[in-house]
């Protein structure tokens, strides 16, 4: 029983951008938001991993909830909204706190980190977080920042639980279980890309769309890859998988959002490039390869 929300299209995690004091930089937030908006995006993540979210106090959190939500508010675009953590009473207070919020189409919700449940308990984590929380919910299955991560045979549980509207999913591949997923769930449940260089095919297997950090960037080319994709176009939607595949991979060749983030200051979107700790800002040489790879 998928929840009442239909995801569809790219979904741009935003970075939270900050300004030279260090400060979340609001005005830069909303701009970011306007221009993937206007570039095509059906909605954008808050406070997602490319959002920094862990390193943000409660006060900055909710400054970028209300700077998103103003945005998709005025421009009728969906929100969605990192609320998960490693502890179940904090991610359901998070979530219970976004039933005030103007224009959350769903959350994010991540695989409990490092405490390293069993599968089972993180399928009863996802469901109890569900049930309490005003919004859809989209688990975020991501092992490789985890520890855990969910096969078939839980995200198919999660697939018929009320509430749960869908899954990014970014195992690193497209592997078995995805698959067995994109074939088996219900219709209405989002199985979303959520690994950047895989999004072209994933969609091509069936993904209604995608979360995708890269597309802070170049937002039209993805936005453009995954409506071939979704129409069935596998010629032209491959012309822009093969153009991005590069800057996808560069932009991941340092941890996210670094490289990310230097990009978007080398075009004057945001004021500084930093990220904060403990993330380190990029690389010259990092940046060096990732401009010279920008599909024109």
């Amino acid at each position: 029983m998928a929840a009442q929300v239909q995801l569809r299209g790219v979904y741009v995690p935003l970075v939270t951008p900050f300004d030279e004091r260090g400060d979340v930089d609001v005005a830069a937030l909303e701009r970011l938001a306007n221009d993937v908006l206007s570039a095509g995006a059906a909605g954008i993540v808050a406070l997602a991993t490319t959002g920094e979210a862990t390193s943000l106090d409660d006060a900055e959190r909710d400054a970028v909830i209300a700077a998103c939500s103003r945005v998709c508010t005025d421009r009728g675009a969906d929100l969605i909204v990192g609320a998960g953590t490693n502890d179940t009473r904090a991610t359901v207070a998070r979530h219970e706190a976004l039933a005030g919020v103007p224009g959350v189409t769903a959350s994010l919700a991540v695989v409990p980190y490092y405490v390293r449940p069993t599968e089972a308990a993180i399928v009863a984590h996802l469901r109890h977080v569900a049930e309490r929380s005003p919004v859809p919910v989209v688990a975020y299955n991501i092992p490789y920042r985890t520890g855990r991560g969910l096969g078939a045979s839980s995200l198919l549980e999660l697939a018929a639980t009320p509430n749960v509207a869908g899954v990014k999913q970014a195992v690193a591949g497209i592997d078995a279980d995805t698959l067995t997923v994109l074939a088996e769930a219900p219709e209405g449940f989002a199985v979303l890309g959520g690994d950047d260089p895989y999004l072209f095919p994933m969609t091509l297997m069936g993904a209604p769309g995608a979360i995708a950090a890269s597309a802070n960037l170049c937002t039209s080319r993805f936005v453009a890859m995954i409506a071939h994709g979704l129409a069935g176009e596998v010629a032209q939607g491959r012309v822009h998988a093969e153009a991005l595949l590069p800057l996808v991979l560069a932009l991941f060749a340092e941890p996210s959002p670094a490289v990310i983030k230097a990009l978007l200051h080398a075009e004057g979107r945001i004021a500084t490039p930093d990220v904060r700790m403990p993330l380190s800002n990029a690389s010259a040489a990092a940046v060096r390869d990732a401009l010279a790879v920008i599909p024109r």
